[in-house]
Formats: structure tokens, C-alpha cells, sequence
């Protein structure tokens, strides 16, 4: 029998992007999508519940905030994440899905680097600091990842023992971190990564953002290193 899904998508401010992106998702790949509002002013909640999503509202600002109020909420037996920004498509996490439903993996992360990125897509800012973490996540705790990309999936039993604790954008490193302190195996698979729909990103879209999200998840990274 196939395992349910449960996808939640992390939001603030995306009123330009999360319907179309709604729009793209198969009912047939998805049975619950969540829509956690991080304090939106711009209506995106509205919007999400009129396109038949639940919504569930945290206004306590930060990415990891966001993600928890999701994942409570869920109620499939596995739980995707993925940004409600349009960058990513949400028919490839039938990849994911395939490999949790296999038992090859316990972590199924989608990586935007085997494919070449289009032009826009992300600033060579953003890349070098992606870059330079999964390499310093792979020296200290023995995985073989090329991407922090937060669309991904797990099982939600799985999630609920990880403890997640992170309130910012370490949220996506924590739980890999987590994984592998674990030895439980996390595999990638391709995906596209594409412009965002609308609007500018809260971590590429500046250099000042990027160097702060960065800061965050090396603190992540060290916290569980000891």
C-alpha cells in the first residue's frame, strides 16, 4: 500500500508566487499540503486557502518556526518540505518519495547541482556558501552531500524522534546533521532548480542575507559536532 504524503511548504510574504506554485501540485502525489504562514502581510494565507491548502498560521518569524508548525500539522507517513517560492518543482518529489517507499534511504534530499542552474536562478554568493557548507557538513560527519536544498522528504516517524530545534535556516541542516550522527542512511537525487516565480530571495536575494543564513547554520553544524 503506498504511504501517504504530507507536504508542507514554509511561506512569508510569497503572495505572487504560492498560488502557481499550488497550482503545479498533482493531488494524486500529494495527499495533505500544508502551508505554513510565517506572519505574512501580503495575503499569501489567503491566497493558500483559497487554492485548498491548509494553512496553518506561525507568527513567530524564522524559517525553522515555520517548517515545526508544518510538520505538526502533518499527517501523512511521510513528510516533504519545499520553499513556496516556485524555485522547485513539486512532480519531481515522486524521486523522493520512490526511494523512502524502497527503504533505500531514511532521508531522501533533493540536489540542485547535478544539472547546470539556469541564469537567475542562484547568485554566486548563495552558490559558493552552499558549497562550502555541504563540504564541511561531509568532513565532519561522514556524509557524501553536494546540496543543503530544503526540498526534501522523510517519514514523519523518523521526524518526530529527530527533536528538531532550530528556528532559523539551519532548520534544513540540523535535520541532516541529525541523520547522519544517526549512521541513517540519506541518499540525493537530481532536481531543477529554476528562477522564483516573483519577488527577491530572503537569503540569495542579498549578500547580507546569505552571510547571516550561513552564520546560522555553521552554528547548527558545530552545535552537534561535539
Amino acid at each position: 500500500m503506498p504511504l501517504s504524503v504530507s507536504l508542507v511548504i514554509p511561506a512569508y510574504n510569497e503572495a505572487e508566487c504560492i498560488g502557481p506554485l499550488l497550482a503545479e501540485i498533482a493531488p494524486r502525489l500529494v495527499n495533505q499540503v500544508i502551508v505554513a504562514d510565517n506572519g505574512s502581510t501580503d495575503g499569501t494565507g489567503q491566497i493558500a486557502e483559497q487554492a485548498g491548502a491548509t494553512v496553518v498560521h506561525e507568527p513567530r518569524r524564522g524559517y525553522g518556526y515555520a517548517c515545526a508548525a508544518g510538520a505538526a500539522a502533518a499527517r501523512g507517513d511521510i513528510v516533504a518540505f519545499m520553499d513556496g517560492d516556485g524555485s522547485f518543482v513539486p512532480a519531481e518529489l515522486v524521486k523522493m518519495i520512490d526511494l523512502l517507499e524502497s527503504g533505500k534511504t531514511e532521508l531522501a534530499l533533493g540536489s540542485r547541482n547535478f544539472e547546470p542552474m539556469p541564469p537567475g536562478a542562484m547568485p554566486p554568493h548563495q552558490k559558493f556558501g552552499n558549497w562550502l557548507v555541504a563540504r564541511l557538513i561531509n568532513r565532519i560527519y561522514g556524509t557524501r552531500i553536494t546540496d543543503l536544498g530544503p526540498f526534501r522528504a522523510l517519514r514523519r516517524d523518523l521526524l518526530t524522534t529527530l527533536e528538531m530545534h532550530e528556528h532559523t535556516y539551519g532548520w534544513p541542516v540540523e535535520m541532516m546533521v541529525k541523520v547522519a550522527r544517526r549512521k541513517l542512511p540519506m541518499q540525493e537525487v537530481p532536481i531543477t532548480f529554476r528562477p522564483r516565480f516573483a519577488g527577491k530571495s530572503k537569503v540569495g536575494g542579498t549578500m547580507q542575507g546569505t552571510v547571516l543564513a550561513t552564520y546560522r547554520i555553521f552554528r547548527v553544524i558545530f552545535r552537534y559536532s561535539m
